[in-house]
C-alpha cells in the first residue's frame, strides 16, 4: 500500500512539474507588458479570489490556530517570495535559461525538507541532488561565458530558496488537511493585501494596446501556476514525501526549454538540451535512494 501510494504520488508531481512548467514562459511574456510587482499583485489577487470562492462553495471549517502561522510563512514564500523573483528575473533573463537554473530547486528543498518536514534523506540522494546542482552551476556558468552570475541569476538565487520552502511547507501542512486547501487558505488569507496592492499599482501600470498573449500569459500564472498546479503538487508531496516529489522539479527544465520555443520564440540549444538531459539522469538516479520519513 505505501508503495501504491508513493508512486501515485511520483505520478501527480510529474503532473505538477508540467503545469509549473509553463510558469517561465508565461512570466516571460506577461512582464514584456506589466510591471513585475503588479504583476505579482494581480496573480495573487485573481488566485485568491478562486481560492475564497471554492472555500465559501465548499463551506470548509477555518484552520485551526495552530496552522495559522505556518500558513502565513508558507504564504509569504509562495504568494510573495516566489512570484516576485520569477518576475523580476524574467525580465532580465530567457525563459530557457532560467529553466535550466530552476533544477537546483530540488536540492534546495530537500535541505528545506529536512529542517521542517523531518524527512532524512540517504546520503545516495544527497549526492544526487548536489550531482544536479553542480550541473546547473556549469549551465549558468557557461551560458554567461565563464563571468559569473548577472543580475537575472541573482533574482532566479532568490526564486530557488523562496520555492524550496514554500514547497517543503506546504508538503507539511498537506499531511494535516487537503493539498488545495493548503494553496486556498494561503491565497484567501493574502487577498486583502494582494487587492489592495493590485489596485494601487492599476494606476501605474499602462494597459493600452496589451497583446493578447500577455493577458493569456497573465491568465496562466494567476489560475495555473499561482493556484491549480498546488492542488497536484501539494497531494503529490503529501503521498509521495517532500524530497522525493521536490526532487521531480529536476524535470521541470525539459518542460520550460520546449515551451519557450513556441511560446517566447526562443530556440532550442544543442547544449542546454544536452544539459537537460544530464539533469534527467540525475532525476532518474535519485528517485532510487531512499528517503526516511517520520
Amino acid at each position: 500500500m505505501a508503495v501504491s501510494r508513493e508512486r501515485w504520488g511520483i505520478t501527480l508531481g510529474i503532473a505538477g512539474v508540467v503545469l509549473f512548467g509553463g510558469t517561465l514562459p508565461a512570466t516571460r511574456v506577461a512582464v514584456g507588458y506589466f510591471d513585475p510587482l503588479f504583476l505579482t499583485a494581480v496573480r495573487a489577487s485573481v488566485a485568491g479570489c478562486a481560492g475564497l470562492t471554492l472555500l465559501v462553495l465548499l463551506r470548509r471549517p477555518i484552520p485551526p490556530p495552530n496552522l495559522w502561522f505556518e500558513l502565513v510563512v508558507t504564504g509569504i514564500c509562495t504568494i510573495i517570495g516566489f512570484p516576485v523573483f520569477m518576475a523580476l528575473a524574467m525580465a532580465h533573463v530567457p525563459a530557457a535559461h532560467g529553466g535550466v537554473v530552476l533544477g537546483i530547486v530540488p536540492l534546495a528543498t530537500v535541505a528545506a525538507a529536512a529542517l521542517v518536514a523531518g524527512e532524512r534523506p540517504s546520503l545516495g540522494f544527497w549526492l544526487a541532488s548536489a550531482t544536479g546542482a553542480a550541473v546547473v552551476m556549469a549551465f549558468v556558468l557557461r551560458d554567461h561565458d565563464g563571468v559569473g552570475f548577472a543580475l537575472g541569476d541573482l533574482f532566479l538565487l532568490g526564486t530557488v530558496v523562496s520555492g524550496a520552502f514554500g514547497y517543503a511547507l506546504s508538503g507539511r501542512l498537506s499531511m494535516q488537511m487537503p493539498g488545495w486547501e493548503v494553496i486556498s487558505w494561503q491565497v484567501a488569507g493574502f487577498l486583502p493585501f494582494s487587492l489592495v496592492a493590485a489596485l494601487t499599482m492599476w494606476h501605474w501600470q499602462t494597459l493600452d494596446h496589451i497583446a493578447a498573449s500577455a493577458w493569456a500569459g497573465l491568465a496562466y500564472v494567476s489560475l495555473v501556476s499561482q493556484f491549480l498546479a498546488f492542488f497536484v503538487f501539494n497531494a503529490a508531496m503529501a503521498l509521495a514525501g517532500v524530497a522525493r516529489a521536490g526532487q521531480l522539479m529536476l524535470l521541470q527544465p525539459f518542460v520550460i526549454v520546449a515551451l519557450a520555443w513556441p511560446v517566447n520564440g526562443e530556440p532550442i540549444r544543442l547544449d542546454t538540451l544536452v544539459y537537460a538531459c544530464a539533469v534527467f539522469l540525475v532525476v532518474f538516479v535519485g528517485q532510487r535512494m531512499r528517503v526516511r520519513r517520520r
